[in-house]
């Protein structure tokens, strides 16, 4: 019995997986993902991202866990309707209940700066 009980659980773990993961890793158009955003810090202003370029806070682009490189998404922040569109160049946020992490440009055309964080919702464009 002590031998299915890890069995079990990673079943149960994959049956709690959502297609919705499968098609943001996928890059499938119009799928859509709900939570936080964030904004990179001025530190990394000029740094390589993920996919080998240099990291601007003035261009419109953002990290994100699984989707591909150069998707485009479109970012809308849940309480005001404003909404931006992004292009995905580097990994992450590594920091849990975060789906996007937006240049500082993007960031600040759907929220307020000072507050860090903002609700959103992200769609996969064509």
């Amino acid at each position: 019995m002590k031998q299915l009980v890890p069995v079990l659980f990673l079943a149960l773990g994959l049956a709690g997986c959502s297609s919705l993961g499968e098609d943001l890793r996928d890059g499938r158009t119009g799928t859509v993902e709900r939570g936080l955003a964030s904004y990179y810090a001025n530190k990394y202003q000029g740094r390589t991202t993920a996919n080998g370029e240099r990291f601007d806070q003035n261009a419109m682009t953002a990290a994100h866990k699984t989707l591909p490189f150069n998707t485009r998404v479109r970012v809308t922040n849940v309480d005001t309707g404003k909404s931006i569109v992004v292009r995905i160049n580097d990994r992450g946020p590594f920091v849990s209940g975060r789906i996007i992490d937006l240049s500082r440009r993007g960031f600040g055309q759907l929220g307020n700066l000072n507050a860090g964080l903002v609700e959103v919702t992200m769609e996969v464009l064509p």
